[in-house]
């Protein structure tokens, strides 16, 4: 990207610099996220984790996402981008220290899940600030430069799963160690941070004031978010010895101060049916894309081999990081609107995720992942696009609370709920070929999610165990490998369910849009007017 085509697009003279400095901010977040998703064996055979707890732990690594996002977004006109940037930094050193600090298996659960927590808040935080800022600083062309700004995770994707094979396989390094290396990136954003001035949004800027800003929300848009933050606190504060009960009533309360204190401060505006509709929609894109990601090395990686996961990791995050400077031709040379874009991705998305369940060789695995790869592409960066088109009026308010309701559906949806399907569809498996031997490495407790019927799955140890021993295994660990491969293509196909509906959604926004007399972006005295 030139610099010429920068002081095209953008208003202030730093833009390049702000921009590449946000690429930095996420790109720290994917490669935190890759060697993570890397080390899940080794926590799975040091503590003896099952598909759900390491689901659980993952999705702490979303679920922080919410809070620092939401909360940025809020904040982020009153109190400027600097200070969030540096609280961003803090909350990402913090995150080492806490998480390093598991040690035994009775005490690993709580520090990872917190680590993985705080590492989250931090990625939130900095996308509070990015997000509003690129859509700022490039007004005319917003989908192009937020599909090149979020291009930064799927590089740091590849670049956080080379450095896990380089670190763990090579050099032979902990978990400790591998993870240590985000902190890289982390000093690389904090660099170029260092120093800039930042503009306010279109709405801070001609004197929108917060209550305006929320408007578009409203009681809606609140219930989605808030529906998400009652079933976070559900589920986490029993680990401070709060009965489930207790903790699901304390969660209903919190949700409900909320939702009515975005009624009185719009003066109980519903808010943007429009607006709902992409909340809703983007706590799906957080489910199948963050949530698939986050298991598809591990996946993969059991299908075929540990080395072909890797490769296949890196070879659909290496498709997202070049197309995602694509946007621009597609919508301009092509044709696409926005949302022609998002049917286009959900489709594909859909028809990959499928293919993938019945991979059977590494040459279809390459195929049917690609297929996939172009369908999740464009979802996160497109949806923040919209948003800035259509509601001008939300600032930074609308877009952080949209990432935050997909980062939360990831960790809360995506990531355990796909632990779960693993746990159900590999004991079930396991149950019809070999009951005895389920009965003989089964859990000691049984797996949970959301209201669907626990699952005693197979003990993490063991299986883990088994798919080391390999083709040296006894009969038994063949039979547990086997249904544990039976399982994870039983979850990709479930999976696929999830962009199934999103499509259905799209399909009746470009319906909507085109009963209105097409997509365009608004300026914010069009949707005052």
């Amino acid at each position: 990207m030139s610099n010429e085509q920068v002081s095209n697009d953008a208003i202030v003279p730093n833009a390049k610099r702000l921009l590449w400095a946000g690429f930095m901010a996420i790109l720290a977040a994917g490669v935190g996220f890759a060697l993570r998703g890397g080390i899940f064996g080794a926590w799975a055979s040091e503590y003896g984790f099952t598909a759900t707890q390491l689901g659980a732990i993952g999705g702490a690594g979303f679920s922080g996402f919410c809070f620092g996002i939401i909360i940025g977004g809020v904040l982020v006109d009153k109190f400027g981008y600097g200070k969030l940037v540096a609280l961003a930094l803090l909350g990402h050193v913090v995150s080492a220290f806490v998480t390093f600090m598991a040690s035994t298996p009775q005490n690993a659960y709580g520090f990872l899940f917190w680590g993985m927590f705080i590492f989250a808040y931090a990625n939130g935080t900095l996308e509070a600030v990015a997000n509003p800022l690129v859509a700022t600083i490039f007004p005319k062309n917003r989908t192009h430069f937020l599909n090149i700004l979020h291009a930064s995770w799927p590089l740091g994707m590849v670049v956080g799963a080379i450095a896990s094979y380089v670190l763990g396989t090579v050099m032979h390094l902990g978990w400790k160690g591998q993870l240590a290396f985000y902190l890289v990136p982390t000093a690389a954003y904090a660099l170029m941070f260092l120093g800039q001035s930042f503009p306010k949004s279109e709405a801070a800027a001609k004197g929108s004031s917060f209550a305006e800003m929320f408007k578009d929300v409203g009681i809606l848009g609140a219930l989605v978010a808030c529906s998400l933050i009652v079933v976070f606190l559900g589920g986490t504060l029993p680990l401070f010895g709060i009965s489930g009960d207790t903790a699901q009533t304390i969660g209903y309360v919190v949700g409900g101060i909320l939702v009515i204190s975005v009624g009185i401060l719009t003066k109980f505006s519903f808010g943007s049916l429009l607006l709902f509709v992409l909340f809703v929609t983007h706590a799906l894109v957080g489910a199948v894309e963050l949530g698939t990601d986050g298991w598809i090395e591990a996946i993969t990686g059991n299908l075929f081999t540990a080395e072909q996961g890797k490769i296949l990791f890196i070879w659909t995050s290496a498709i997202m990081f070049g197309l995602r400077f694509c946007a621009n031709f597609i919508e301009t040379k092509l044709g696409f609107s926005p949302v022609g874009l998002l049917l286009t991705s959900a489709t594909l998305a859909v028809v990959g995720l499928r293919l993938a369940s019945g991979m059977d060789s590494f040459v279809i695995a390459l195929l049917a992942l690609g297929v996939y790869a172009l369908g999740k592409t464009f979802f996160w960066p497109t949806m923040l696009a919209v948003i800035g088109d259509r509601f001008p009026r939300s600032g930074a308010v609308a877009m952080s609370i949209m990432g935050g309701i997909g980062m939360l559906s990831a960790g809360l949806l995506g990531g355990p709920g796909l632990g779960y399907a693993k746990d159900r569809f590999t004991s079930e498996s396991l149950k019809t070929t070999s009951a005895a031997v389920y009965e003989a490495n089964k859990a000691a407790a049984p797996s949970k999610f959301l209201f669907l019927s626990p699952v005693t799955a197979v003990d993490g140890s063991k299986l883990e165990a088994a798919k080391k021993a390999g083709d040296k295994g006894t009969a038994d660990q063949k039979a547990i490998v086997a249904a544990n491969q039976a399982g994870d293509r039983a979850t990709l196909k479930a999976d696929s369910f999830i962009p199934l509906a999103m499509a259905a959604i799209y399909l009746g926004l470009l319906l909507y849009f085109k009963s209105i007399g097409g997509y365009r972006a608004l300026k914010l005295e069009e949707q005052k007017a």
